[in-house]
């Protein structure tokens, strides 16, 4: 007798394989790798507690210069690192300054939840409005 090992013999693969993966189910992040809310003011209340801990300095020591939604011009969130590629397209954001003493602290924010502190002289001002 000879056995094929066609159709039914993938389609129960298949099936196996289907099985297996309908048993994981995804846990949720921890707390702290969590999206954050993408309001303006919760993007502001993230950057003014991490403006608190890059400088030591307690939050009410702190003052927001501007807070504003803006459009990034490409995907570096308007803070491109040398050498590294970026996808051009507009990408709408956040751009919130923060006067911490001395300094100023410039935060780029997307709406998708990413936040970052750009250093000084590697900001790149958001794409005017009449692009949009």
């Amino acid at each position: 007798m000879i056995h094929k090992t066609g159709a039914p013999g993938v389609a129960m693969a298949v099936a196996v394989l289907i099985a297996g993966c309908a048993q994981t189910t995804a846990q949720p992040l921890p707390p702290s790798e969590a999206p954050m809310s993408t309001t303006l003011p919760s993007v502001t209340a993230a950057a003014l507690r991490d403006a608190a801990q890059q400088t030591g300095l307690k939050q009410e020591a702190l003052s927001v210069l501007s807070a504003a939604a803006v459009t990034w011009p490409d995907g570096s969130l308007g803070c491109p690192r040398p050498g590294v590629m970026y996808t051009m397209a507009l990408v709408p954001g956040y751009r919130i300054r923060i006067q911490a003493g001395e300094r100023v602290l410039d935060y780029h924010a997307s709406t998708r939840g990413q936040l970052l502190l750009c250093p000084d002289g590697r900001s790149v001002d958001p794409a005017p409005q009449d692009v949009m």
